[in-house]
């Protein structure tokens, strides 16, 4: 089996940002490769749709349908 993952490497071990699908003491075979750094932790969905502070009816989520297919769905037809 080979995976690709990501970790982070504290001084003494790599801790994997999620678990594995590998038994515990399971022999495996690491390439590392440094990733660049970032400018910190990437944003969440939620946290980059408000960022764009949209602006739009009070009822998207309940009338998403009309909105994203016409008139028709939202009568029911």
């Amino acid at each position: 089996m080979i995976q690709t993952l990501e970790a982070v490497f504290d001084g003494e071990v790599f801790r994997p940002d999620f678990p594995l699908a590998v038994k515990a003491n399971t022999r495996v075979r690491l390439v590392i490769e440094a990733m660049p750094e970032t400018a910190g932790k990437a944003a969440s969905f939620l946290q980059t749709a408000r960022a764009l502070k949209l602006d739009g009816p009070a009822d998207w989520s309940d009338s998403v349908d009309a909105y994203l297919y016409g008139e028709e769905a939202r009568r029911g037809d």
